[in-house]
């Protein structure tokens, strides 16, 4: 039976690194170098934008960020890049995660890196984001992972009955947390989609 629970606890330890794999997404983050707010606002103007694409601000941990497109792997479409943060550990410029688009249309996959390795982010975790129908705000559940344990105390047919039993399962779902759009803000006054000539 102790090989058994230690079984069960290395397929706990190794589950999200199951949940991450094949996905295409970089194990580790790049850090695209020159760019912060400003240079950001240029680069989306100078493009047709998309309504996920602009910068957003992430309230639960004061940060900046951009999304443009990014033809990555799959299909991958958009890439999240930091441009502002009070943590000073991490550089302006590095891209924290990944999006791809659904069957839905304001549904998204939504990698987002967990880990640090000094100043490298790692360990892309998968969830599920919503974009709201005005494109103002983009708001996800990160997975969240329990476990059971189950105890056969009186071990009535123990061949049957193992004395312990260790089921990992997701939870429910709580509120979402999210990105604002700061801009631009309600498509700077051009509806998404259509060309913007310059």
């Amino acid at each position: 039976m102790n090989r058994r629970v230690t079984l069960i606890l290395l397929m706990l330890t190794f589950l999200p690194l199951l949940v991450m794999a094949g996905n295409g997404i970089p194990k580790k983050s790049v850090v695209i170098d020159g760019l912060d707010v400003d240079s950001m606002r240029v680069r989306l103007d100078e493009t047709d934008m998309q309504p996920l694409e602009g910068i957003w601000y992430y309230p639960n941990e004061e940060m900046t960020l951009g999304i443009e497109r990014y033809r990555g792997k799959h299909n991958i479409g958009y890439r999240i890049i930091l441009l502002e943060s009070p943590d000073i550990n991490l550089v302006p410029g590095t891209v924290i995660g990944y999006i791809a688009s659904s069957a839905v249309d304001s549904k998204y996959q939504l990698w987002l890196y967990s880990q640090r390795d000094r100043l490298t982010l790692i360990k892309p975790l998968e969830c599920v984001a919503t974009l709201n129908s005005a494109a103002t705000t983009l708001t996800f559940d990160p997975p969240h992972w329990k476990v059971k344990v189950r105890v056969n105390i009186a071990r009535f047919l123990p061949t049957l009955f193992n004395g312990v039993s260790i089921i990992p399962e997701m939870t429910g779902e709580r509120l979402p947390v999210g990105f604002r759009k700061i801009y631009p803000e309600g498509g700077d006054g051009n509806p998404f989609n259509r060309i913007r000539y310059l």
